[in-house]
């Protein structure tokens, strides 16, 4: 198993959080891994994004021009990501807040109203969660459980309050993905 993984969105809605979820889950599962951050001037208003990869093997590279799955969390990812997955890849996003055109037949699309879904938990700052429940339904790549490890290493511990609502976000996710599948 190799996964290639682009998470995108703004500064400030989580997606480098995401790729150390992913990340640090994938060695607690004993998963080669690498979690590759790009800021450059995105740190200002644009697009930031990191690269993931998760292998059953050591990785070769923590480079990812054509990943097997890209998340985007806004309008500006979808329109830099959407052409760079590869054929028979998968393209999640953010439906409540990325509105442009699929162009893509290849890919398989499975959109979130992510930002919504977090609104009605209560707090929007996780709809980052509910696209990561919802990548882990699709992919089955690292367990929820290892995830939720992750967390109390990702999250300082005066945000430790929050791991509850993160678990119901990526639960909500799970959900509306398995919803789509079937």
């Amino acid at each position: 198993m190799l996964e290639e993984i682009i998470i995108a969105g703004f500064g400030g809605q989580g997606v480098m959080s995401m790729g150390q979820l992913i990340a640090y889950a994938g060695m607690l599962e004993g998963k080669g891994v690498s979690w590759l951050p790009s800021y450059g001037p995105e740190q200002r208003g644009g697009t930031a994004n990191c690269a993931v990869v998760v292998s059953d093997g050591p990785v070769g590279s923590p480079l990812v021009t054509r990943p097997s799955t890209a998340i985007v969390l806004n309008n500006p990812s979808f329109d830099k990501f959407e052409p760079r997955v590869r054929p028979g890849g998968t393209l999640i996003l953010n439906s409540s807040l990325v509105v442009r055109a699929l162009k893509r037949k290849d890919i398989k699309i499975i959109e979130i109203s992510a930002t919504d879904i977090a609104n009605d938990l209560g707090n929007s700052r996780v709809a980052n969660m509910v696209l990561l429940g919802a990548f882990l339904e699709q992919t089955k790549m690292v367990s929820t459980d290892s995830i939720m490890e992750s967390l109390k290493k990702v999250l300082s511990t005066d945000k430790h309050h929050l791991i509850e609502i993160n678990k119901q976000a990526l639960q909500k996710g799970a959900s509306s993905v398995a919803v789509q599948i079937t």
